[in-house]
């Protein structure tokens, strides 16, 4: 059973001791956010050799010291789909400390930027002929034959104190990561597909993917691809309303305004708080909190040019159609051939994008480059692009 999480400071300063010469480290984390736009980060799990913890966020003053092992680039996270914990150490970075970028705690540190270098074991586990999005139950049984029991999976995190039998679930999402780790770097090194990692991580650890930039948050709203422009550039306006408004009052998007009511209220362009009321969603707490707010987005949307921000979906014509079934055909062959998923090596997107001429998608760099994108772009008569470095 578990032993007691790490509540104070003076555990804490000597877990960290213990981690901070380490060459690679398990990590993972557990968080709220169902009633807030930031995850709250209830829970950091971390395990090296010999080493394993639950550090209690909620408990300590600050996790200062443990952060600077985990922003430590000479130190691996290891982490299983690592994207959400990325984000969450990103956004807890942000709004928890006052370190400047260039801090001597932080020297690689950017404030808002997720922790770096990453081995991402799903990632890892995909390059050595696993399945895409292989949970990590799944994996630990398949590597380790241990079988993890499903308890916990929606538990509470913010509840103190966390029952004994909690703690050890939560150890157990570090305590095999440990196995995995070791069994997934040697294979990856067997295979020489190191370098194809390394690649796939830097992607994923980069700040840019962690930015929730409101004038993008549109994209968010898929019905709004079938609005006419003058609507799509209004819900253009009320989505980064709602983005701020969010992140400004720390509440979740829906809590502010459900996509529905941006959608409506994109199509009516309400000039009145009355008539902002009376769209479904927007009566009550948007329109009395913040009604006048909603309507300053959609007079500034009124005054923009209309645009269509969803491009139309493209349909192949003939030529292109048989093209891109050539193209599939070649990477089923090279996938099967090394043992990975075609869905990994070539998703369909980055098909379509080299049959429009597209030569900037993925590939044409790295790995899928040297793999078969130089094959790919000769085949979409690409020798130009299919030549450059």
């Amino acid at each position: 059973m578990s032993e007691s999480p790490v509540q104070d400071m003076t555990t804490l300063t000597r877990l960290c001791e213990s981690l901070r010469d380490r060459p690679w480290m398990a990590l993972d984390t557990e968080f709220m956010r169902t009633r807030t736009y930031y995850a709250r980060l209830c829970l950091v799990q971390v395990a090296a050799p010999e080493v394993i913890a639950c550090v209690d966020t909620l408990a300590l003053p600050t996790i200062e010291p443990l952060l600077e092992v985990i922003y430590s680039p000479r130190v691996f996270k290891v982490i299983h789909a690592a994207r959400q914990d990325l984000e969450v150490f990103a956004q807890h970075l942000a709004l928890n400390t006052d370190a400047p970028p260039d801090s001597a705690l932080y020297p690689r540190k950017v404030l808002g930027a997720p922790p770096a270098p990453v081995f991402d074991t799903q990632i890892a586990a995909s390059l050595c002929g696993y399945d895409d999005q292989i949970g990590y139950g799944a994996l630990v049984e398949s590597i380790t034959g241990h079988k993890l029991p499903k308890l916990h999976t929606r538990a509470d995190w913010e509840t103190r104190p966390l029952p004994p039998d909690q703690l050890h679930y939560a150890e157990d999402d570090v305590r095999y990561l440990r196995d995995l780790y070791q069994f997934l770097a040697q294979k990856l090194e067997g295979l020489g597909r190191t370098d194809w990692l390394r690649e796939e991580c830097a992607a994923l650890t980069d700040p840019k993917l962690y930015r929730n930039d409101p004038r993008e948050a549109y994209r968010r709203l898929k019905q709004g691809q079938s609005l006419p422009p003058a609507a799509q550039t209004l819900l253009r306006e009320l989505a980064a309303w709602r983005e701020l408004t969010a992140q400004k009052h720390n509440l979740p998007r829906g809590w502010a305004a459900s996509d529905a009511a941006l959608v409506e209220t994109a199509l009516a362009a309400p000039t009145t708080v009355e008539a902002l009321g009376r769209i479904t969603g927007m009566g009550g707490s948007p329109a009395r909190k913040w009604g006048e707010e909603i309507l300053q987005a959609v007079q500034h949307g009124l005054t923009l040019k209309p645009e269509r921000l969803w491009e139309e979906p493209r349909r192949l014509d003939q030529r292109q159609q048989a093209l891109y079934e050539q193209l599939q055909t070649r990477v089923r062959a090279i996938a099967a051939q090394m043992k990975i998923s075609a869905t990994l090596l070539a998703p369909r997107r980055e098909l379509l994008k080299l049959i429009a001429g597209d030569a900037s998608g993925s590939l044409a760099r790295g790995w899928r480059r040297a793999l078969i994108g130089e094959e790919l772009l000769q085949l979409c008569g690409n020798p130009a692009a299919a030549a450059t470095s």
